[in-house]
């Protein structure tokens, strides 16, 4: 029997209306989501903003402060989605997850787990791995090695696991501090433990083990995703390697050897994609070095310890060039701007000091670890500054976030969000 279809032309504006009216909603909420800064390095883990165009100069010679308040230690940053700040912090003897709103700096809730854990070089004690936010969850890594789960609108916990006893993993010179991978599903981190557990993917919603990957020692580096030759990746620079596995089921794609000639040593720096190309970096007499990756293999393009060597802060790139730090964070780095095709040096800023940096359009947003925030070019004709203030005493080490025109950063004791987009 066919169906019977009756036109009721007098209800077709209003349900154009109400079909245009839920497009514009999806399209803002799309928008929206886009601007949040829900894990580190930002939405596509590769330092670049999106959002409202930021000021180039500030009138009064300083963004304008919109919240402070006092924290517990780490060197977590921040991250944002959906109008709250996640702050992941060290109060006494627990690691603390707080919400925050977005816009006033108000606690929303508070989750919270004892902790024993001790830097073995009296460094801070809090945890070093930013929250990651996604599918309503968030999801944490704290520095004894401790995975959570956590419930974004309520902050109820969801499931744990105690990944450094579970996984017998030998304890690292500064704690637990890769941010997770969390992707289609699985929660991904590099774990170091023994056994076939050097990689671990975990079920986001309930926490059971899907997949182990051995033989890696955990880094302090954070992991990234990415389609490369219609192949999809999780790339981990590992303590040893830079190591691709396929995130669904962890079976290895690639291998490239990635470590220093001495036990002294961190890879920190996250691997950087882009289009085709992969550029990793690290200290301690490793280097840098581009390849590029097709369905057909990896190819090496340049490898140098002379170009843009990383400590800790990972590079960003714009329009064919690097901006990022070459050298030891404790022997003065220097701001450099390198050609990504062929590792040749287009400016250097010598003996420029640590701290981090994120690319919003043209704009380097320069945080440096004397609590300095600097505004400049990303050109590659010359460094030229547009902007500087100083908002924090040092020292800066967390990664900022920055989401909506507002950026939150912290020093060891206090997270501030400061305006960045203006009126």
């Amino acid at each position: 029997m066919a169906a019977i279809i009756i036109a009721v032309p007098s209800m077709f504006p209003t349900v154009r209306r109400l079909i245009g009216t839920a497009l514009l909603a999806a399209v803002l909420a799309a928008a929206l989501a886009a601007q949040d800064w829900p894990h580190f390095l930002g939405p596509a883990r590769d330092g670049h903003y999106v959002g409202p165009p930021l000021l180039r100069a500030w009138p009064t010679g300083l963004p304008a402060e919109v919240w402070r308040r006092t924290v517990g230690a780490g060197f977590a940053g921040p991250v944002v989605a959906g109008g709250r700040v996640l702050l992941f912090h060290r109060v006494d003897e627990r690691e603390v997850v707080e919400a925050l709103d977005a816009v006033s700096g108000e606690p929303i809730w508070r989750y919270d787990y004892p902790t024993t854990y001790r830097d073995d070089f009296g460094f801070d004690e809090g945890p070093r791995s930013a929250p990651v936010i996604a599918g309503g969850r968030v999801y944490t890594f704290g520095a004894q090695g401790q995975l959570h789960a956590i419930d974004l609108e309520t902050g109820a916990g969801l499931w744990s696991v105690e990944a450094m006893t579970r996984f017998d993993v030998r304890k690292a010179f500064f704690g637990a501090a890769g941010t997770p991978l969390v992707e289609d599903g699985r929660v991904i981190a590099n774990i170091g433990g023994s056994d076939r557990a050097g990689i671990v993917a975990f079920d986001a919603m309930t926490g059971d083990v899907l997949w182990t990957f051995g033989g890696e020692e955990a880094s302090y580096s954070s992991p990234v995703a990415a389609t490369l030759g219609g192949v999809r990746h999780a790339i981990f620079l590992t303590r040893d390697n830079v190591v691709s596995l396929d995130p669904v089921t962890g079976m290895e794609r690639f291998r490239l050897l990635w470590r220093a000639r001495i036990r002294a040593s961190v890879n920190a720096a996250t691997p950087l994609v882009i289009g085709d190309r992969l550029f990793i970096s690290a200290q301690y007499g490793t280097g840098a070095g581009l390849f590029r990756v097709t369905a057909e293999g990896v190819s090496e393009l340049w490898t140098s310890d002379d170009i843009l060597s990383n400590h800790y802060a990972t590079s960003v790139h714009r329009d064919g060039y690097l901006y990022g730090y070459h050298g030891r964070q404790e022997f003065g780095p220097s701001l450099r701007a390198v050609a990504l095709d062929t590792g040749e040096v287009a400016w250097d800023q010598g003996r420029f000091g640590a701290g981090s940096i994120l690319l919003a359009d043209d704009l380097l947003v320069v945080m440096r670890e004397s609590g300095e925030l600097l505004l400049a070019e990303a050109t590659p004709a010359a460094f030229t500054p547009l902007a500087r203030a100083q908002l924090l005493p040092g020292v800066v080490r967390a990664y900022p976030a920055l989401a909506g025109g507002m950026f939150y950063v912290r020093n060891s004791d206090t997270l501030v969000a400061f305006n960045l987009a203006g009126p």
